[in-house]
Parts: C-alpha cells; sequence; structure tokens
C-alpha cells in the first residue's frame, strides 16, 4: 500500500504570473528586481512514498523514472568518495561524466536508453541540512549548490540556451511536453540524472506529468545563471518553467534510495523541486545538539558536554522508517555522552570513536546529491 505524508511545496503565486507577451496563451512570472523567495507560497500536498507502493513511474507516461547503477564499479567507488567528502573535485567529474558517456541505461519501466552527449556544465553537488539548515559555503561551478527549494522543470524547449545551441531544431528532434509545443514521436530525449548519496532529508519530489495543466499552470521564467556557469552573453538567462498549484497535481518520492541507483527525468517538463520531511525538525535539534557535544568533548570539557547532550528530543509524530532510524541513533549518541561525559573526556579512545560515530550520524541526515544532464536516445 502507498504511504502518503503531508509536505509543504513552494510555488508560484498566482500574483505573480501574468499573459506571455510574446507566446500567446502562455503564462509567464512577472519581471521583479526583489527577492525570488517573496514569489512563492507554500501548498501542504500528500507526497507519495514509491519505496513499497503501487505506482511505478514510466519516463514516458509520468516524466520520470529509475535506472541501477549497481554495475558501475569505478562510478560507485567515485560516488562514495564524494559523499564522505561532500564535494566534487574535477577527477571526480570526470569519472561520472565518462562512465554516462555511450553508456546503456535498463530503466525500472523496461525502456532502455543510450546516453549519447552528456553536458558539460549542470554536473553539481547539491547539499542541504535537515529542517532547512544551511551547510553550503559559497557556490562554485560544481559545488555548494543548495536544494532546490521551488517547483519547477530546468528548460523551456523553445528557450536559451536550447535556441542558440540547436539553431532553434530542439522541438522536432526532442520528446517533450509543453504548454505550446508537443513531441511525441522524437527518439531524442534531454534528460536529468539525479543521483542521492545521503538523501534522507530534503528528498526529490517529482510530479505525475499527466497531472499538470501545462496551460493553466506551467509559468515561463528566466533564471540568471552567470554566477555559476560560465556561458556566452545571449545564455545568461536560463529559460525554465516555474508552476502554480493545484490540488489535482501528485507527487511522488522515495524515501529510501542509495547512489546505486537514480532517478532519470524529462528536463523540459517534469516538475520537481524538494522539500521538508515531517520529523526533520527533531532531526535538526540532534544535528545541533551533536554539533555542540562534538565541540565540548573536543575541548575536554565534560560539563559542557553533558549540558549539550542532555536535550529532550521529543520522537516525531510521522516520519519516514530511514529518517526514524537516524534520529533514534543520534539520540543514543546524545543519551551516552549525557550519561558518560566524564569517561569519554577521560578515555582518548572511546571519546574518538564516539565521535566519529556522530559525524558519521550528523553527515547522514544532510541530505547530498549529484546530479548532470544528458541527451539519450530511445528504441
Amino acid at each position: 500500500m502507498d504511504t502518503t505524508y503531508p509536505a509543504d511545496l513552494a510555488f508560484t503565486r498566482p500574483t505573480e504570473a501574468e499573459a506571455c507577451p510574446v507566446r500567446p496563451g502562455l503564462k509567464r512570472v512577472k519581471p521583479r528586481a526583489r527577492g525570488v523567495a517573496e514569489a512563492f507560497d507554500f501548498h501542504q500536498c500528500h507526497v507519495t512514498d514509491m519505496v513499497d507502493g503501487d505506482f511505478l513511474p514510466d519516463l514516458f507516461d509520468h516524466g520520470f523514472d529509475t535506472t541501477e547503477l549497481t554495475g558501475f564499479d569505478k562510478l560507485q567507488r567515485t560516488l562514495e568518495s564524494c559523499r564522505q567528502e561532500a564535494h566534487i573535485e574535477d577527477e571526480d567529474a570526470a569519472v561520472i561524466r565518462s562512465t554516462f558517456e555511450g553508456a546503456t541505461l535498463t530503466l525500472a519501466s523496461g525502456r532502455s536508453l543510450t546516453v549519447q552527449f552528456v553536458s558539460p556544465d549542470g554536473l553539481v553537488m547539491r547539499k542541504a541540512g535537515p529542517n532547512g539548515h544551511k551547510v553550503c559555503g559559497p557556490m562554485t561551478t560544481m559545488n555548494d549548490h543548495g536544494a532546490a527549494t521551488s517547483i519547477h522543470a530546468d528548460q523551456d524547449v523553445l528557450g536559451t540556451p536550447l535556441v542558440q545551441v540547436m539553431g532553434g531544431r530542439a522541438p522536432d528532434l526532442f520528446r517533450h511536453h509543453a504548454p505550446d509545443s508537443r513531441n511525441d514521436d522524437g527518439d531524442l530525449l534531454l534528460l536529468n540524472v539525479w543521483i542521492p548519496l545521503d538523501a534522507i532529508t530534503r528528498p526529490l519530489v517529482l510530479a505525475d506529468s499527466n497531472t499538470l495543466d501545462r496551460r493553466q499552470h506551467q509559468l515561463r521564467y528566466g533564471l540568471q545563471v552567470d554566477e555559476f556557469l560560465d556561458r556566452d552573453e545571449d545564455q545568461q538567462i536560463n529559460d525554465i518553467w516555474t508552476f502554480l498549484h493545484h490540488e489535482d497535481q501528485r507527487w511522488y518520492f522515495r524515501s529510501e534510495m542509495k547512489s546505486t541507483s537514480a532517478y532519470v527525468f524529462d528536463t523540459m517538463g517534469t516538475a520537481h523541486g524538494s522539500f521538508i520531511l515531517p520529523g526533520e525538525d527533531a532531526a535538526e535539534a540532534a544535528y545541533l545538539a551533536l554539533e555542540a557535544a562534538i565541540d565540548a568533548l573536543e575541548n575536554g570539557d565534560a560539563g559542557a558536554l553533558r549540558s549539550a547532550s542532555a536535550v529532550n528530543i521529543a520522537p516525531p509524530a510521522i516520519t519516514t522508517p530511514p529518517l526514524q532510524t537516524a534520529i533514534e541513533e543520534m539520540v543514543r549518541l546524545l543519551d551516552e555522552a549525557a550519561t558518560n561525559a566524564e569517561g569519554l573526556c577521560a578515555n582518548s579512545t572511546a571519546a574518538s570513536e564516539w565521535t566519529e560515530a556522530s559525524r558519521t550520524a550528523r553527515s547522514r541526515v544532510e541530505r547530498k546529491s549529484i546530479e548532470l544532464r544528458i541527451v539519450a536516445s530511445t528504441t
């Protein structure tokens, strides 16, 4: 049986939408100078966990699918290194790109894709702490991208940069669904590949494309990308889509997912974003208490260690099993420190073991993921 959770998803406010002056019948987000956050509203939606459910997504029918990556040994070693370091190095990026170039991907729906091209940009690591806690430093081309909070799709088939790169041929070549353009016969697809490293908080949520009213709820939006992508001057605005909320939309995520599998979804039409799970407030409280406790132990201050660890963290009334397990482990470590503060401070081996376990537990609730963009063909 499907399990659903309440989730607050960020949609563009209806007051921010206006008729598009250059594409009749479409809507766009109004030009604005103020902060992006002011243009969004949170709506509580029911998101369905696909781990044990009956819903099996299909890339063509629903806009997203999954693929197994277990057979790519070098890729898995690289992804584990990226997970531990929470960072992508140039050599890691080279392995990731070379793995996917020319690869055949078998989707869970049974479809087969052959990767024809891996985009030179768009390979990024995203990080986010539990309950919206910020863990990123200054954003660079590949690293320290936060979790995408608003519901969006990443590319307009008739927009920048596709119109420049492909000379206006993208709608004829790529299979896609847009408010004013549709191609169900193309053999080429522009796709996002989303690989989780740690993803039990701030998970990716995706819409069933069948439940979107694209003409009414999909809005053109120009995203400024010159701060993190090196593009020609005429391509520094990326034409993407944002979405209005409607109760008919259906949303899906997977609570248990590791780097051995990945989402594959339509870059040009699949609405997606991240969200905060119920229970992430408890995870954040334990995460921050462990941080303070680690600092106290490293300073050899038993009193401060006891104080930092003696916190009352109520178990969440509802959350996913992986997040529940992670919270319980952090609470166990805090209880151990609170009841044995002097012993930990006096025993360097025990202190080292506790600190390592605590850092591992904290890392577990930091969302880390890698995404890249590919062109694939299908038969």
